[in-house]
């Protein structure tokens, strides 16, 4: 019961964390600074990866109708829009998939960590804000998801590779490049969350594989937790979503980025006090 519980906890950091632009592995790393899942090493590093596919799951149900190009509901001409909508993002995710691939196991082993995690919140959030203000008052030139263009998307997609660095937030990333491209708040944050289905899947699969072809097997304590951490994410992302979307019409970024700042000096606080204590 107590692993169950502490995995509903991670579920609702992932949930929360995986849509805001304050990054979900960054958080799922110091989460398991406090809190400690009685399970294997190589579960636990599969666990924080495949826990994202709750979240994505909530993406597809929130955007099924946006997102299906088979809809009775929509004209030829809109059909078209979606696939290629899914080209786009088809192609966005490419740079981030190849670097992903080939850097994964060098930035498992060397990123991973409180300090890289501290710094990446701390950069970023001083970016959101400077990019915020020095937005203020334009007028978005792209401001439906649909308009978004091949070279535009590609774009994005080459600043969803600087989220391979934990700490600094796949969605925060996106979006905060797709606002210096001229997008709108609204349209980015969707081409995001799209971004997020190929990408989270993939990585999910690799995880998963991984673990399978180590020769690793889940035990029943590890299988309830990780189809807790899925249910609760999916649930609490649902929420989330729906929430910043409403929030992305009216207001900035620039209270994420404060967030960042604060929570990233906060770590290495924390963990400089920690290594002077013997």
């Amino acid at each position: 019961m107590l692993e169950i519980l502490k995995a509903i906890l991670f579920g609702i950091v992932e949930g929360i964390t995986e849509w805001l632009p304050v990054s979900s592995t960054g958080h799922l790393i110091l989460l398991n600074e406090f809190v400690k899942l009685d399970v294997s090493a190589d579960f636990q590093r599969m666990f924080d990866v495949v826990i994202q596919l709750g979240a994505i799951l909530a993406v597809i149900v929130l955007f099924f109708n946006k997102l299906n190009p088979f809809s009775p509901k929509k004209s030829e001409k809109k059909k078209k829009k979606t696939w290629e909508l899914w080209f786009k993002v088809c192609l966005a995710i490419i740079p981030s998939g190849v670097v992903g691939i080939l850097f994964d196991e060098w930035m498992e082993q060397t990123l991973h960590g409180a300090v890289p995690v501290a710094i990446a919140l701390i950069l970023y959030g001083v970016a959101f804000i400077w990019v915020e203000r020095r937005n203020a008052g334009k007028t978005p030139a792209i401001r439906s998801v649909y308009d978004i263009d091949w070279k535009t998307a590609l774009y994005i997609g080459c600043f969803q590779v600087l989220s391979l660095w934990p700490g600094t937030s796949r969605s925060g990333s996106t979006i905060l490049g797709a606002i210096l491209l001229g997008v709108s708040r609204g349209a980015g944050a969707e081409f995001s969350f799209f971004m997020a289905i190929p990408t989270m899947l993939g990585a999910s699969l690799i995880k998963g594989l991984g673990f399978v072809l180590k020769g690793a097997a889940m035990t029943g304590i590890e299988f309830g937790v990780l189809i807790t951490g899925l249910v609760v994410s999916f649930v609490v992302s649902l929420l989330v979503i729906k929430a910043l979307m409403e929030y992305v019409r009216k207001h900035s970024f620039s209270v994420f980025g404060v967030y960042r700042i604060v929570l990233g000096v906060v770590v290495l606080v924390y963990f400089l006090i920690k290594g002077m204590m013997p």
